[in-house]
């Protein structure tokens, strides 16, 4: 009789874990199924019947990539090297998902020291493996800003002065076409400079973005012959936007941008060609699915979707796809922060982004855009100017690098102001306090000793009610940048700038504080 009571401890145990929430398997002693809960059922989806007397080599259950260390803890469970044991590992569904799994499993025995069966209890947490997963990238994205930040604020001031000069050299050798080739090249080389702190910027999240209301619809019919020209013959392009799509909010020019580098990549997914299509709906995401992924707020979105019938991705290659550096291109193909842009920029929108991916079956991105208040006015998108407009008024630069505060001088005096300069803010400050005439204070955000742009604009203000101010900078550190977005009224010219750029801004500046 006493052998037999650990069989009825067995039953009574199991009697009360077939309504818990956690799954229940029981094993024999050659590790093949003796008891499938429906809890097991329910999260793997395969019956107690189609697995009963199943060792987990006999159907596809294990992952490949985990069926060596299954096998270690089988055997150590199977020999009394261990009586009980923790892990956690991939499972596959009947249905060819990968759900992770933790098993709990540990050891039943008679008096005798007799193996009778191997309990598991198993609990899915795949929604906790990737909300951890989307920590660790929170993470990393955090410890790449810091560093990101401070190269980009030395990177840019030299751009700027590298851009703006060969800019010049390249309208003075206009007579002089083999030198002027050469000035023609190190501005192209300054350009691409400037494109990679700006993309290591966005994946950072540390770009300053003006949001508005956007209709989407309306980007995307002004986007398509820029896209059917870049997606080539061999790709057919296919719009489908939703009739009452909502407004978004988001940066215009960051989104299309986002939008185009997402379909370069499909285009790329597809060297022989195929079918992009990119769609628009409104969606709610709900309270559910806010709670499995990291910083996604639930509510109204509008959401655009980027599908291709291109070669897909393989499951690891999704979970590093957002990474900054990495690429499945040949070296000198691509730069691998495409995505990871786009990434930066969609979380610092206060949106979400998720890839679906198949190997074979090509890829679907989805961008999710905040909706946009009702008090939100929805505006035309702003053509850029083509050349560079001056002036006569008197402009104050502040800068602490003293080649780019040269150069911004040497800018604006060729466009017609009258121009005067300061090293720092307590310099620029005993100008102001003095009577020299200043329409426009134009300063650094960032600069040396605790006293910002945003410190000098304030007190300038007070010695000079209603003078214009222009920043511009090649990363703010927050300094006029709060939840990703530049604060209310704040104009920033972002180094490095083109004459063109700087001349607008300048015009904008004055004009806005009129």
């Amino acid at each position: 009789m006493a052998a037999h009571q650990p069989n009825r401890v067995l039953e009574t145990l199991t009697l009360h874990l077939v309504n818990s929430p956690l799954s229940v398997i029981e094993w024999d002693h050659e590790f093949r199924v003796k008891f499938w809960s429906g809890q097991a059922e329910a999260i793997f989806g395969w019956s107690e019947d189609q697995v009963r007397g199943k060792h987990p080599e006999d159907w596809p259950f294990v992952h490949e990539d985990d069926a060596e260390s299954v096998n270690q803890v089988m055997e150590a469970l199977l020999t009394g090297s261990t009586n009980r044991n923790i892990s956690l590992n991939r499972n596959y569904t009947r249905d060819g998902r990968i759900v992770h799994c933790e098993w709990y499993n540990s050891v039943l025995i008679d008096e005798a020291g007799k193996l009778i069966s191997v309990l598991s209890l198993i609990q899915d947490v795949t929604a906790r493996e990737g909300m951890e997963s989307e920590l660790r990238q929170l993470h990393k994205v955090k410890s790449i800003g810091q560093l990101t930040g401070g190269v980009a604020h030395d990177f840019n001031n030299l751009l700027t002065v590298i851009l703006g000069n060969g800019e010049l050299l390249t309208e003075k050798l206009e007579h002089q076409p083999e030198l002027e080739e050469l000035a023609s090249t190190v501005v192209d080389a300054a350009r691409k400079g400037a494109t990679l702190t700006h993309q290591l910027l966005a994946f950072a999240r540390q770009q300053p973005l003006r949001p508005r209301a956007l209709d989407v619809n309306d980007l995307l019919t002004g986007m398509r012959v820029l896209l059917e020209r870049t997606l080539g013959e061999e790709t057919e392009l296919k719009l489908v936007t939703a009739s009452d799509s909502w407004s978004a909010k988001v940066d215009p020019t960051q989104l299309d941008s986002a939008i185009l580098n997402l379909c370069i990549n499909a285009r790329d997914a597809m060297p022989q060609g195929g079918q992009l299509t990119i769609e628009t709906s409104n969606v709610t995401i709900d309270q559910e699915y806010s709670d499995a992924h990291a910083e996604v707020e639930p509510g109204p979105y509008v959401m655009i979707a980027i599908s291709d019938t291109g070669t897909g991705m393989a499951p690891e290659v999704i979970d590093q796809a957002f990474e900054p550096f990495f690429t499945t291109k040949d070296v000198g193909q691509g730069s691998g922060l495409g995505l990871s842009m786009v990434f930066g920029f969609i979380k610092q929108s206060r949106g979400h982004i998720k890839i679906y991916s198949e190997p074979g079956e090509g890829t679907t991105i989805r961008m999710y855009l905040p909706r946009a208040d009702h008090n939100d006015e929805v505006r035309e998108i702003e053509a850029e100017p083509e050349t560079a407009v001056g002036g006569h008024e008197s402009i104050l630069v502040v800068e602490d690098d003293e080649l780019v505060r040269q150069y911004a001088c040497l800018q604006l005096k060729v466009l017609g102001y009258q121009v005067l300069s300061a090293a720092n803010g307590l310099q620029a400050l005993e100008l102001l306090q003095s009577n020299v005439p200043v329409d426009l204070l134009f300063t650094d955000v960032v600069m040396p000793g605790g006293f910002n742009g945003v410190e000098l604009a304030r007190r300038a203000g007070q010695l000079r009610p209603g003078l214009a101010v222009l920043y511009t900078s090649g990363y703010t550190q927050n300094a006029i940048i709060h939840q990703g977005r530049l604060d209310p009224g704040v104009l920033l010219l972002s180094k490095p700038y083109p004459r063109v750029e700087m001349a607008r801004m300048i015009r904008l500046a004055l004009y806005q504080y009129k």
